[in-house]
């Protein structure tokens, strides 16, 4: 059985980028009915004794798709720390990105741009090979890099539940706020294994 992973902190800790009741919907509603649902559709198959990334590598249709946005929620989730600061300098992190030629400020304006034009509900990914070389990708629906053989470093759901009551249609508005919660020593952990 599946169960979402309880979120490392309280709805309001993120505020004010992004607002309790968003994260309380968005975790309660949204996250938990892709768990429950994936629940149910594997019952009594050979899924129910796999683990998410097991499920997702081998699965498709409405399995792979509650089982993705499970994994991808829980993602999202965990990169998330109030106060947000980016970690330059001597960083495996930071040295990536100024090796593909960004600065962390053309590397924020480019992610950004592919969250923005990033058509309908999906997500956007900083991912990296296996030679360590970063990346950025647009996912649509449930879709994963993991599935093209990619390392998801740093996700962010562009999905209108994750920012609507908040934000309405201005998807650029919550994406620039966005960047003031993501967790970049997760991000500089997750690019150093």
């Amino acid at each position: 059985m599946i169960t979402l992973k309880k979120l490392p902190y309280e709805f309001n800790a993120l505020e004010p980028f992004i607002d309790a009741r968003t994260v309380e919907v968005h975790y309660t509603k949204h996250h938990q009915w892709y768990a429950d649902k994936l629940n149910s559709l594997i019952e009594w198959t050979e899924f129910e004794s796999m683990n998410l990334e097991e499920i997702i590598m081998k699965s498709g249709g409405p399995i792979f798709n509650n089982a993705a946005q499970v994994w991808n929620h829980t993602f999202y989730w965990e990169w998330f720390i109030p106060n947000s600061k980016w970690i330059d300098g001597n960083t495996e992190i930071s040295s990536a990105i100024n090796n593909k030629r960004w600065s962390f400020e053309n590397f924020k304006t480019e992610f950004t741009n592919s969250a923005i034009w990033n058509f309908g509900s999906g997500w956007t990914w900083l991912v990296k090979n296996s030679n360590g070389e970063l990346s950025i990708v647009n996912t649509s629906n449930a879709a994963n890099p993991m599935t093209d053989g990619l390392i998801p470093l740093l996700t962010v759901d562009v999905w209108e539940h994750a920012y609507y009551l908040k934000y309405q249609n201005r998807r650029a508005e919550y994406l620039e706020n966005w960047w003031n919660v993501v967790n970049w020593n997760k991000v500089e952990e997750l690019y150093s294994r």
